[in-house]
């Protein structure tokens, strides 16, 4: 699964990276992260229609990481859907009306994954038994990693027509087997889509079946660093936890 991730970079170079159109106010607002955790508002690239002309356009706009279907009864269930496997995401119901039309690319510096200890000794107390390491994976050349994304909206009934917070904005970040380089570590990675994906995956012309094969193209090469298990708590925020540690002498994946 991807559960964290960092995006810390500037609005600016993010819309430049994109070739964003249009930046919406309250991405201004969104701080740098180097923890960002489900339910955080996060940044995310969309190509939509524009309020005044109607016009497609490419937007940097802010949804909160947990995608929560137009059918749901409350935006509770978006706790349980901060990922879509690539495996069941066009068909699964909670994803396949985002999936066939409302994509979204990621911003992301790196992500987080956590590799289980060895198995430990068969009688050995729960409490002696040692903690996952969290590593902290990105792209070997220190670029951008666009994260396939769906987004979705959800009214909420309790609201006004005209309340200005009735539609609540969602996203899910799409998961496929690790590669063999990353499988030591986790079994799941998040797709990261080359640049030359991004165009067809945020068009919302282009459908399921076209959008799936986007899915299929290879990760780029990732580095992973093993970092402190302070990343396990939500409220450490700050570029140090990206900072390495030895792990029993032993060198991390690459």
């Amino acid at each position: 699964m991807c559960g964290r991730y960092a995006s810390f970079r500037e609005d600016q170079a993010i819309a430049d990276e994109f070739a964003v159109a249009t930046v919406a106010d309250d991405v201004r607002l969104l701080p740098p992260s180097w923890n960002v955790a489900p339910t955080d508002g996060v940044r995310m690239v969309v190509e939509r229609a524009d309020r005044a002309t109607g016009e497609i356009t490419r937007q940097l706009r802010v949804a909160r990481w947990g995608l929560v279907p137009s059918w749901a009864k409350d935006p509770s269930v978006g706790s349980r859907m901060i990922n879509a496997r690539v495996e069941t995401v066009a068909d699964k119901p909670a994803f396949a009306r985002a999936f066939a039309a409302r994509r979204a690319l990621l911003p992301a510096d790196g992500y987080y994954e956590w590799q289980a200890p060895p198995d430990a000794p068969a009688g050995a107390p729960r409490s002696r038994r040692a903690p996952k390491q969290p590593f902290w994976i990105h792209p070997a050349d220190d670029d951008l990693a666009a994260l396939a994304g769906l987004y979705e909206f959800w009214r909420d009934p309790s609201k006004a027509d005209d309340a200005p917070d009735r539609w609540l904005v969602t996203v899910t970040v799409v998961t496929r087997p690790a590669t063999e380089a990353m499988a030591p570590i986790h079994d799941r990675q998040p797709v990261i889509l080359p640049r030359d994906a991004w165009s067809a995956w945020l068009d919302p012309a282009v459908g399921a079946d076209e959008a799936r094969d986007l899915l299929t193209v290879a990760p780029p090469r990732l580095t992973a660093v093993p970092v402190s298990t302070r990343v396990n708590a939500v409220a450490n925020n700050s570029p140090a936890l990206l900072d390495p540690v030895d792990v029993d002498g032993s060198q991390s994946p690459a």
